[in-house]
Parts: structure tokens; sequence; C-alpha cells
């Protein structure tokens, strides 16, 4: 049976896994079609998506460069309409015309126009922690309302899915499931001694052993808060409380998750490094197709290695996880005092060692309150990026 075609909105569609999606259904032209493009401020990177894949709309944040992507277009033959903003991005991600979103702006930037995908009750092909991180139970009641269907993208959060059963509903003991247990590559500095750690770069910290990231996200990974964020982000996806997730170090990163079940057995799913992988699994659920990744060669890795995270390493996992017991805004804040402690050290204002420290401080500050609606999160959010400016300064 031929499958339907489906037409999608991809929200962040210049960063690595926008680019990947577009590598994946250039694959497939007679099963997916582009409605609409999304991207922040690079402009001349979607405009040569635009070219490549002829999309209905597309929208960037900066409406200047908006405007000049538009008459770039225009001078090209193209009728791709250009919108801007926030109101733009959502605008794509409540089209009638897509029945896809993949959510993939990264941080706090991307939460509305996901919310805004759920409430139309799209398919979300989720990659953006944060609609989950800052607004769990937000996001999943707007889901939930619209009817929307939510599939994971992250390669760890994609291997849980995978390996759950049939069928599966969030809370783990209802299938039978003990616990999660989610990979971690353990970022560039592993091994550093950790004396050594206050004095890294940028361009060392950005520098992943096994994947290729964009800049934040890198970071991180190096501080390994992107694990602390997926731990909230099993939570809701899931169901699983903070005692059901456990954290694994796996330099090889060819294990991207696991599953343990009550009888004692473990479910893994294995693959080459490659996110086009989780991105093809999700665009054609519950089919499986073509992704432009190699085979995985069993016998050219030597070895899997496994081990606990240590917390005096890596403080911003230890954090995540007081932030997902205290629950209410508390991730929301944790997020983003994370956002702007990250951006403070890739622009040499602050230690590496100071993002775990910033982020523990402004936590400190703020205590947890409930999460209510989305005024909620967003005030949750603003408190802490200015409790988080003014420490730095």
């Amino acid at each position: 049976m031929i499958a339907a075609m489906r037409w999608l909105t991809i929200l962040g569609s210049t960063g690595s896994i926008g680019e990947s999606t577009l590598d994946v259904v250039a694959r497939h032209p007679g099963r997916f079609g582009v409605y609409a493009l999304v991207a922040r401020s690079s402009a001349d990177s979607l405009f040569d998506q635009c070219m490549r894949h002829a999309p209905r709309l597309a929208v960037l944040a900066d409406a200047d460069a908006a405007h000049r992507l538009a008459r770039r277009l225009r001078e090209a033959g193209s009728a791709t309409e250009v919108l801007a903003g926030e109101e733009g991005a959502v605008a794509a991600a409540q089209a009638a015309e897509a029945d896809t979103v993949v959510a993939a702006i990264v941080g706090a930037a991307g939460l509305k126009p996901a919310l805004a995908a759920a409430r139309a009750g799209k398919r979300i092909l989720l990659a953006n922690k944060e609609a989950l991180v800052m607004a769990g139970p937000v996001f999943l009641e707007a889901a939930a309302q619209g009817g929307a269907t939510i599939l994971p993208v992250d390669s760890e959060h994609n291997a849980i899915f995978q390996s759950l059963p049939a069928g599966f509903a969030r809370g783990l003991a209802g299938h039978g499931v003990r616990r999660i247990l989610l990979t971690a590559s353990g970022g560039p500095f592993r091994t550093l001694p950790i004396e050594r750690l206050a004095g890294v770069t940028p361009a060392q910290a950005c520098a992943h052993p096994n994947w290729v990231m964009g800049r934040k996200i890198s970071v991180d990974s190096a501080t390994m808060m992107n694990k602390g964020l997926e731990v909230i982000e099993a939570h809701w996806l899931f169901g699983a409380a903070g005692d059901e997730i456990e954290v694994v170090i796996h330099p090889q990163s060819v294990i991207h998750s696991m599953v343990e079940y009550a009888d004692g057995s473990v479910l893994a799913q294995l693959g080459n490094p490659d996110m086009r992988t989780p991105i093809a699994q999700t665009l054609a659920y519950p089919d499986r197709i073509e992704a432009g990744v190699a085979p995985f060669d069993i016998f050219k890795l030597a070895q899997f290695t496994f081990e606990a995270p240590d917390h005096a390493r890596f403080p911003c996992l230890r954090l995540a996880y007081a932030a997902l017991e205290a629950a209410g805004t508390h991730p929301a804040t944790l997020n983003a005092a994370n956002e702007v402690a990250v951006q403070a050290f890739l622009e040499g204002r602050l230690a590496f060692t100071g993002i775990a420290a910033l982020v523990d401080r402004v936590m400190s500050a703020l205590p947890a309150r409930p999460l209510a609606d989305l005024d909620a999160v967003l005030d949750a959010d603003r408190d802490a990026r200015r409790a988080a400016l003014e420490y730095i300064r």
C-alpha cells in the first residue's frame, strides 16, 4: 500500500536537525512535501533551501531579513511567501496545509510555535527539548486537547520509544517496565582532570567526539546539562519518575538508550550516530524508510563500555534532577539560567565551570511556583534570565 503524502512544516530548518530532515525528505519525493520552512537568522541558508524545496511559506525571525529574503526569492522567480517574527512561526506551525511539524528550534524560542502545533492537532516530531522541559504539563495538555501526536526525535528518546512495548501509554509500571536507561557520550571532557575544567575554551567545548551539533547543544553536552534536560523530557514523554530514569555514560554512542523490563530483560536500540535515523523513523512511523545512513557494522565495534556519571564533574546533571523533583516552574528556571550561562561562556564572559555555578545560584534564588499556564512558564523564564544576567554583571 502506498503511504499518503505528508506535508511538513520544519521549525528550525537551517539547524542540524532541519538540514538532516530535508536530506531524508529529498530521498522520498513522492512521500513527503515541504509546506513551510522556519529559521531564526540564517537568511542565506533559508534562501538556498527555498530554491531547492520550493515551500509555500518561509519564515525568518527578523523582519528586515525577511523583507530581504522575500525580495531575493521574487527576483529568483520563486513563489514562496515570506513571513516574519514569532507570529509567522506560529502561523506556519498551525497552518492547515501541513499535517506534520518538525519542532527543532533551539531553546525557549521554539516554545510558542510548538504549542501552536500541539493545539492544532499536528503530528509533532519533537526535537525541541524546551517544549517539555519548560512547559511539560502545559504542552501535554495542549496536545491532548488538540489531538496531536508526539513522536520523539532526540536520539535517546527515540531509542526509548522504539524499545517500549507496542501501544505504550505514559507510566512504566503498567507496561512491565522497571526503568529507562538514558545513555550519554560524556562529551569531550569525560576524562579531563576536574581541576582543568575551569580553563577550557568554547572551541574545546564545541568539539564533540561523536556528533556534529550546534554550539549551544555542544556546550550542553560538555556539561551534561543536555542529559539533565533529557531526564526531564523523558519524565513527561513516558510518565517516568526521576528514580525510574538512570543516566549511563556510553562513550561509543552506539547504544542510544535502553529500557529495562520487570522480567530482567533489557532492550536497546543501536545504530551509527546519525540523526537521520530517528528523523526517518518518526517521519515514516510506523513504517521504515531508507535514511541515507550507512549500515551498522557490529564487527568493527571492539567493545561497549558503560560508566556511572560523576556528579562532581557534571554538576548540571544533579541540578536537573533537583529541578524535576521541585517541579512547577523550576525546570523552566533551570533551562533559562542555563541558556544565559552558555551564551556568556561562548562569548568569553563566564568560565566553563561557571555555567553550573550560575544555574545553581539562580535556582536557589528563585523558588518553584505552580505551573498553571503558558504565562507562568514565560514569567519563570523571564525572571531566571534577569537574575542570571544580574549575576554575570
